[in-house]
């Protein structure tokens, strides 16, 4: 048995958090491979120290003095150093990072150093070897992630390697230039490495244990999610549950390695199992709630628009032409209606209009704004009847007006319309007919 662990910002932003997480990799020997982010807040209104190296990196670039500045993130690794009792010295470390600052090395470089210092403080505390990311990730010439490169240099080192540090967040471009990942993309290097070491488990420790079926801010107390599918975390992702990154899930999703969401303050917590495939029934019929706001319809209407060939694709060429990307298009006889993100339409909806009528010449075309989605989904609903009908009526009971109702074909997940300001209304509805009540 051998386990990749990803600590998130939360788990190493003080020498105490550093101590517990220290305390879970040894006591189980097959945390093998440990990938570290940046220290993250100690306290409420603390800052990340990523959005300290920003900072200090902005300044650098305006000619400004940023040594105060610098001093400052030096003291915050400082404080975990000796409050683990550490003999390491980071002055040359910094040395190194003030130099590329005055040398204009980039942003992408200034926000990995947070990752960088914390994965030589770990390795440090650990005895493991420490491996700059840098030299195992790759990008390509445009800033693609290069999968197949790193997977082969990656699997190369950790082949006799047995127990190491990589730290999150970050690679390198072709000429050497460190490139990052999107925010959060620690949880992606965790998979990669996961990946290319050919482990058993992925552990990402966070500060909650796993997902949630509702958000928390909606939902008091919402019931814990035990397992969850891939393709079931990928629909809630997309419509902004948060907790992980849903890039992280594709290397170790082709290798069927399961990931275990865990709290690094709770680690007796058994967590969120995210895996490819399971025979275990969730324990309500659907498995979790997401959403958004801030989306228009874009409906239009013409007589016998469902013999017209090609009346969806002149429609959707507008949108693209107008660099516009679409969420949902359902669809009856004679009409055709298109969700899109708000901000993305509100300056080029006339230009829209005037594209659709130009190209597909439709009867009517009506635009309503301040929409919101709500995703739910289940791996339970395909074998359940009557998912959609209890929706309804919890809605109905809530006095939540459905705008618009779309399943997919995979039975997984089913998508609601309904206004802004119903938004918590709906999502509060549909837990308590489904988790509460359990009808």
């Amino acid at each position: 048995m051998s386990k990749v662990v990803k600590f998130g910002g939360s788990s190493l932003a003080s020498a105490e958090q550093f101590k517990k997480a220290g305390a879970i990799i040894r006591a189980d020997e097959s945390r093998r491979y440990v990938v570290p982010s940046a220290p993250g807040k100690r306290f409420a209104k603390d800052t990340k120290v990523t959005d300290m190296l920003y900072a200090c990196y902005d300044l650098a670039e305006a000619g400004e003095d940023f040594g105060e500045a610098l001093g400052e993130i030096a003291a915050r690794f400082q404080e975990i150093i000796d409050g683990l009792e550490l003999s390491l010295d980071l002055r040359e470390e910094f040395a190194v990072i003030e130099r590329n600052f005055k040398e204009k090395a980039g942003s992408n470089y200034a926000a990995s150093r947070g990752e960088y210092l914390n994965g030589v403080i770990m390795a440090k505390y650990l005895g493991y070897e420490f491996i700059d990311a840098a030299e195992v990730i790759f990008f390509d010439e445009e800033g693609n992630f290069d999968a197949d490169k790193t997977d082969r240099v990656l699997s190369a080192k950790l082949e006799n390697c047995p127990a190491a540090v990589i730290p999150g967040f970050y690679g390198s471009m072709p000429d050497g230039r460190v490139k990052t990942f999107s925010r959060g993309g620690s949880d992606v290097t965790g998979s990669i490495v996961a990946k290319a070491a050919k482990v058993d488990v992925y552990e990402n420790w966070t500060d909650v244990s796993g997902f949630l079926i509702a958000d928390p801010r909606i939902i008091d107390n919402p019931k814990g999610i035990d397992i969850i599918t891939y393709k079931e975390l990928r629909e809630l992702s997309y419509m902004g549950a948060g907790v992980f990154h849903e890039d992280a899930i594709f290397p170790v999703r082709r290798e069927g390695i399961p990931i275990n969401i865990r709290n690094t303050n709770a680690p007796d917590d058994n967590g969120t199992w995210i895996v490819g495939s399971t025979c275990q029934k969730s324990k309500y019929v659907i498995t979790g709630i997401a959403g958004k706001k801030g989306f228009c319809s874009v409906n239009i209407e013409k007589d016998m628009m469902n013999a017209e060939i090609g009346f969806g694709r002149k429609v959707l060429q507008v949108f693209e032409e107008n660099d516009i990307s679409f969420e949902h298009v359902p669809s009856g006889i004679d009409t055709m209606t298109v969700y899109v993100h708000q901000d993305e339409f509100m300056h080029k909806e006339q230009q829209v209009a005037a594209g659709i009528h130009r190209l597909a010449k439709p009867d009517a075309i009506e635009i309503e704004s301040d929409l919101a989605l709500i995703a739910v989904v289940g791996r339970g609903m395909k074998s359940t009847r009557g998912t959609a009908g209890r929706i309804f009526s919890a809605l109905a009971h809530a006095n939540v007006n459905v705008k618009m109702i779309d399943q997919g074909s995979s039975e997984l997940n089913i998508i609601i319309g309904v206004a802004n300001e119903d938004f918590e209304a709906a999502i509060k509805a549909i837990y308590d007919i489904f988790v509460l009540t359990k009808i």
